[in-house]
């Protein structure tokens, strides 16, 4: 009798200890499952955003060669994304952008081979005020010369006056009579990218973000950073500043049980730029 009650406590005492180290077992495989899945949706995100920053690359191009009269070269280099969840705040992720300014001094070259950029057209203005002699163009032209900068995109309306269409005289037609280019990208295309950058960035946050499991007090955040690997002797670039995109879980959840509609949604998306 004493033996058999032995062998009962010694059974019990063995189960009060593999119950827990048990349940801690299954608790921690969970927990890896779980770690394994987030990254997993965080990866997949982070192709979602490379593939939108391609699509805003591709828009800008698009309507760069809409409204300028020779083919361009535009940005080859891809974007890079790095997804990271920061415990009691949400997703943020790490964009890294092609630089458009890399592609400037190309296009200008392109457009000065073809007689249509901006040093031709000032030549030619040049040569006219000297021929007419008149001092007070020759101030104007000074005036243009010291505002315009090197750097600016010259509009095609100009280069194409000498071999665009004729009026019924067979002379060029007069500037008012050509089509002006709709696109105002060329007033700032700098700023046409980055707004086309932003506009596909945030679109891909409320399409392809259901499966990231953010919570309603948690964010999802982007920081887009162009591209800058500069010479280690060039000066560094005060001027580039990183876009901060970033909305709350709630407004997701709201958006995605169309609780709110995308403008809506669109418009509770916090944009910075630092």
């Amino acid at each position: 009798m004493i033996r058999n009650l032995s062998v009962v406590i010694t059974a019990s005492a063995i189960s009060l200890v593999v119950g827990p180290v048990g349940a801690q077992t299954n608790a921690s495989s969970k927990a890896t499952a779980e770690q394994k899945q987030s990254r997993y949706q965080i990866g997949v995100m982070e192709r979602v955003f490379e593939g939108a920053v391609e699509h805003g690359v591709t828009m800008t191009r698009d309507r760069l060669q809409a409204v300028l009269p020779v083919e361009i070269q535009f940005i080859s280099e891809n974007a890079r994304v790095r997804g990271f969840r920061l415990e009691g705040y949400g997703l943020f992720f790490d964009v890294i952008v092609p630089s458009f300014e890399g592609t400037m001094p190309w296009a200008l070259r392109t457009l000065d081979q073809n007689d249509l950029g901006l040093n031709s057209a000032l030549k030619a203005l040049k040569a006219h005020v000297d021929a007419a002699g008149d001092t007070n163009l020759e101030q104007a032209l000074r005036r243009i010369e010291l505002q315009v900068s090197p750097m600016m995109l010259a509009s095609p309306v100009a280069g194409r006056a000498a071999a665009g269409p004729r009026n019924v005289t067979g002379a060029p037609a007069a500037l008012s009579d050509q089509p002006t280019p709709a696109d105002p990208i060329l007033n700032d295309p700098s700023e046409a990218y980055r707004a086309e950058i932003k506009q596909a960035l945030m679109d891909a946050m409320l399409d392809h973000s259901s499966s990231l499991g953010i919570g309603d007090s948690e964010w999802l955040t982007i920081a887009a950073r162009r591209n800058d690997d500069p010479p280690r002797l060039a000066p560094a670039d005060s001027d580039a500043g990183t876009m901060v995109i970033r909305v709350r879980g709630n407004d997701l959840s709201a958006f995605l049980a169309r609780q709110i509609s995308r403008e809506e949604a669109l418009q509770r998306i916090d944009v910075r730029v630092f």
